[in-house]
C-alpha cells in the first residue's frame, strides 16, 4: 500500500521562474520615456524593455537582442506610429552599425538629454548641483570623427574578408560604403579599403584596420602573421593613392612603414604642435577638443605667477597651452611611452617651464618629489573609471582650484561626492558635446575652496 501523502509541499524559494524571452524573437511596444543612454523604454509582462532606436510615444515592432532576468534589450525593427520628434538618420547605416545609437533624435534633444544624464547622476549619487550651469560645448554634428577602428575578419568558410563596424548588440561585421561622421579625408579611404584588404593573396594575416586624421591621414595595418612583399606593396600602393601615411603593427608597437612619415595635430589658439603615434590617446573630435582646452584655461583662470598640476596628462594637451600662462606646470601621466613623447611635445614647442613625470595615479601620491610645494591649481582628465585617489589627497595639494574633465558621468558624481568631503564646492560644470549621434557624455566640472 502506498504511502499517503501528508499533503507538505516544497517550493523552491524563488517560486516559479517565468521562461526567458529569446534572441531574435519580435514584441509589438510602445514605448513610454528614455532611458539616461538614450534608449526608449517600454513594459510589457512585467518586463522591461530597453529599446535602441526607439523615442518616447512611438508604437514600434523590437527584435530581441539579449534578456537577463525582467530586463530585455532590443532594437526597433519597424515603426508603426513615429514620434513627431523622430528625424530621419543622416546614415542608412544608423538601424544596424552599432556605432551611432541617437541619430533618429535632434541634435537638440540629444544635447538636453546628455544634459539631463549629468545632472541626474550628480544629484542621485553626490546630492550636489553646480551653483552655474554653462551652456554645452557644441560643434558640427557630422563629419567630425578624426579616428575609427575598422573591424576585420576572415570568414574561412566561404573564404572572404569581411570588413566594416561591429553591428549594435553582436560581434557581426556591417559593411559600411559611407559614415557621415568621419573627417572628410578619412571618407574616401574608408570606402575603398574593403576592396584593398579583399584583395590581398593573405587577407587572414589581417587582425584591424585604424584610420587617423591629423596634420596627415594615416592608416594602421594590425596584422597577425607576416605579411608578404606582394601584400605590403598593395598596402603602400594603396596608402599612397589616397595620400596617407602606412603604419603597421605586429607583436611590438605601431611602426611607419616610411620612417620620416609623423603624425601630430594642431592648437592654433596657442601655436602649439603635438606629435603622437597610432595607439596614443588622442581625442576624437579635433573642435571640441581645441574648444574644451580653451575653456578648461578660462574656468582656472591661471595666473602669471602660479604653479598648477596636470594630472593624466597624456600628450600634453592641456598641460602645453596651461604652460603658455603658469609660471611651472607639473604634468602627470601613467604610460611611461606617453610621458615620454608629451616631454618631446614640450621640447618641439619651446617650452621650458613644463616638467612631466610617469606616475601610477591610482596609488597615494603626496610625498612624491613632483608634488612638494603644492599648487594654486589642478586639473584633471582621468579615464572612465575616474581619479578617486587624486581627489582624496586633493586638499594636500593646497589647490583652491580645481577643473575635472570626464568622460564618465558617474565617476565624475563620486569623485564630486569627495571632493565636497575634502572642502571643495562645485562652482560651474557643463557637457561637452565630444561624440554627437551617440549617448557618450563627456563634462566639465569646476571645484573651488
Amino acid at each position: 500500500m502506498a504511502k499517503k501523502d501528508g499533503g507538505l509541499r516544497f517550493q523552491p524559494s524563488g517560486g516559479t521562474r517565468a521562461p526567458q524571452v529569446p534572441v531574435g524573437k519580435k514584441q509589438k511596444l510602445g514605448i513610454e520615456r528614455l532611458a539616461n543612454d538614450g534608449r526608449g523604454i517600454a513594459f510589457v509582462d512585467g518586463r522591461t524593455w530597453f529599446v535602441s532606436g526607439a523615442l518616447p510615444g512611438e508604437q514600434i515592432e523590437a527584435r530581441v537582442l539579449g534578456a537577463h532576468g525582467k530586463v530585455v534589450e532590443a532594437r526597433v525593427e519597424r515603426i508603426f506610429t513615429a514620434s513627431p520628434a523622430r528625424r530621419e538618420e543622416p546614415c542608412v547605416h544608423a538601424r544596424t552599425c552599432g556605432g551611432c545609437s541617437l541619430q533618429h533624435m535632434p541634435h537638440a534633444d540629444q544635447l538636453e538629454l546628455k544634459q539631463r544624464m549629468l545632472a541626474e547622476q550628480l544629484s542621485s549619487l553626490a546630492d550636489i548641483q553646480p551653483e552655474t550651469w554653462a551652456p554645452a560645448l557644441v560643434g558640427p554634428e557630422l563629419a567630425y570623427r578624426r579616428r575609427a577602428r575598422i573591424a576585420v575578419r576572415w570568414d574561412a568558410k566561404a573564404r572572404q574578408l569581411q570588413v566594416g563596424f561591429r553591428a549594435a548588440g553582436s560581434q557581426d561585421i556591417i559593411a559600411i560604403s559611407e559614415c557621415p561622421v568621419l573627417v572628410q579625408p578619412l571618407q574616401p579611404i574608408l570606402r575603398a579599403l574593403p576592396g584593398a584588404l579583399q584583395a590581398l593573396q593573405k587577407p587572414q594575416a589581417i587582425g584591424h584596420v585604424e584610420l587617423f586624421q591629423g596634420d596627415a591621414s594615416a592608416v594602421l595595418v594590425r596584422h597577425t602573421a607576416a605579411l608578404g612583399d606582394s601584400d605590403l606593396a598593395l598596402l603602400v600602393s594603396f596608402c599612397r593613392g589616397h595620400d596617407a601615411q602606412l603604419w603597421l603593427q605586429g607583436a611590438d608597437e605601431p611602426q611607419p612603414f616610411d620612417e620620416s612619415h609623423h603624425l601630430g595635430y594642431r592648437l592654433d589658439a596657442w601655436n602649439l604642435q603635438l606629435g603622437y603615434r597610432p595607439g596614443d590617446f588622442v581625442q576624437v573630435n579635433a573642435a571640441i577638443n581645441q574648444a574644451m582646452v580653451a575653456q578648461a584655461l578660462d574656468w582656472l583662470a591661471v595666473k602669471p605667477g602660479e604653479r598648477v598640476l596636470d594630472l593624466f596628462c597624456g600628450l600634453g594637451n592641456f598641460a602645453l597651452p596651461l604652460a603658455t600662462q603658469a609660471r611651472e606646470v607639473v604634468a602627470v601621466e601613467g604610460v611611461a611611452a606617453m610621458v615620454e613623447r608629451a616631454a618631446r611635445n614640450a621640447n618641439a614647442n619651446n617650452l621650458d617651464n613644463v616638467h612631466f613625470f610617469q606616475a601610477d595615479l591610482s596609488n597615494p601620491l603626496l610625498g612624491a618629489g613632483w608634488s612638494d610645494g603644492g599648487f594654486a591649481a589642478v586639473l584633471l582628465d582621468p579615464p572612465r573609471d575616474g581619479a578617486l585617489q587624486a581627489v582624496k589627497q586633493m586638499a594636500g595639494f593646497g589647490a583652491k582650484r580645481v577643473l575635472y574633465v570626464s568622460c564618465n558621468p558617474t565617476t565624475l558624481a563620486r569623485d564630486s561626492a569627495e571632493l565636497r568631503q575634502q572642502g571643495y564646492r562645485l562652482t560651474r560644470a557643463g557637457i561637452l558635446d565630444m561624440f554627437p549621434q551617440t549617448a557618450h557624455v563627456e563634462a566639465m566640472a569646476l571645484f573651488e575652496r
